[in-house]
């Protein structure tokens, strides 16, 4: 039989009805009945619960696996709504899929990384491709997390891990999490593949610095407390528009921080490696990113070019086929930077990139994604965490 994938998309206000209509037509698209395996991302103007119990009942109740975007992307549409969802289902006697969940991991990264660690353990074989991750992007530190999943797997070279940062819809109150029947908050949902295949993979992100080089001179774990020995949000305040702390999300998107890109990973990689600055705090100045730093770091202020964006979707292009060559990928995701959709391009700029895209690598391979809170991707054999990046994962 070999892979059957298809997906399905609905921008249906009625939760039910659009979970419906999107697997419905995934199924259709792949040809099949019943599938092995279920990706899910949706906006969050959806009751969710009910839009996964409608998703799982149309599709047999296969394992599923996913969680909420600012935006979906598929074939057919880029959709940056309230109500939209994307639907994946595989069938396979190639590959195996298996979830798995943890749940609590605000201020428990480490300990979250153990507990993922040991609930895939079981799932684990000498054929192990790769792992898709999807955290809660508002409470996610990943840099301890990481350490300690990998610690706690002792493979003797990491296992691949691709994903994305749950996100809403600008509000960064709530992001949800799917694993089959249960949709949650604060915790990561995770698939393990493996199976006779291979991911090929392309990242970029598309920044530019603005400015000189400063020095975090106070910081403990992921957040920054000063920058050149004055409070972090002081340092940068030359940088912001003047509704920024009124209107902070919207500063944030505007302008990130750029570090240095690892002696390890730099000649696989651009320039800077970028992260969200994902909230302030106003009282003591500081502002908190989704890996840690340390004191004596040099950092940018950087800002999104879209020359460089799409350009860089190109070279994402190239970084896939270069791999896969004449092998045609069974289905890909697509994990794409909030910072990265509406907010730089319009509509149709932003179809037309995307179509793009797809045109380059296939235009008939199904193909799921979603705007996210950060990215996750590997960087030369070293699995990265990303800010205002494009990660796509072809499955071959």
């Amino acid at each position: 039989m070999g892979t059957a994938a298809g997906v399905g998309y609905s921008i249906h206000r009625n939760p039910a009805e659009a979970g419906k209509e999107a697997a419905l037509k995934a199924l259709q698209q792949a040809g099949i009945a019943r599938p092995d395996f279920v990706f899910v991302f949706a906006t969050v103007g959806y009751n969710q619960e009910i839009l996964i119990r409608s998703i799982r009942a149309a599709t047999g109740g296969a394992p599923l696996s996913g969680c909420s975007g600012e935006g979906i992307i598929t074939q057919e549409t880029v959709a940056e709504t309230n109500f939209a969802v994307a639907v994946m289902v595989i069938s396979s006697d190639e590959l195996r899929f298996h979830n798995a969940r943890v749940r609590e991991i605000d201020q428990q990264a480490a300990g979250a990384g153990e507990r993922l660690a040991t609930a895939i353990q079981p799932f684990l074989a000498a054929d192990s491709i790769a792992c898709f991750m999807f955290a809660d992007g508002l409470v996610f530190d990943f840099d301890p997390f990481l350490a300690m999943f990998e610690k706690t797997l002792q493979r003797e070279s990491p296992l691949p891990v691709f994903g994305g940062l749950a996100a809403d819809n600008w509000a960064s109150k709530k992001t949800y999490q799917y694993h089959d029947d249960d949709v949650f908050c604060e915790g990561i949902s995770c698939v393990v593949m493996s199976g006779s295949g291979a991911v090929a993979w392309g990242i970029n992100h598309g920044c530019v610095p603005v400015g000189s080089t400063r020095t975090i001179t106070r910081s403990t774990g992921n957040i920054i407390y000063e920058i050149d020995g004055i409070p972090a949000l002081d340092a940068m305040k030359e940088y912001f528009d003047e509704d920024w702390k009124s209107q902070w999300n919207k500063t944030s998107l505007n302008l990130c921080l750029g570090f240095k890109t690892p002696e390890h990973i730099r000649q696989g990689y651009e320039e800077f490696v970028i992260r969200y600055m994902v909230s302030k705090n106003d009282q003591d100045g500081s502002v908190t990113i989704q890996s840690d730093v340390q004191d004596g770091t040099d950092l940018w202020i950087v800002r999104r070019d879209r020359e460089l964006i799409s350009g860089g979707l190109q070279a994402i292009s190239h970084q896939i086929k270069g791999t896969t060559g004449t092998r045609r990928p069974k289905f890909i995701l697509q994990f794409e930077c909030v910072g990265r959709g509406k907010v730089v391009f319009r509509e149709q700029e932003k179809m037309e990139l995307t179509r793009s895209l797809q045109d380059e690598i296939g235009s008939e391979i199904p193909w799921i994604g979603f705007y996210s809170y950060g990215e996750i991707g590997p960087i030369a054999n070293f699995n990265c965490f990303h800010n205002f990046t494009s990660v796509v994962t072809a499955v071959y």
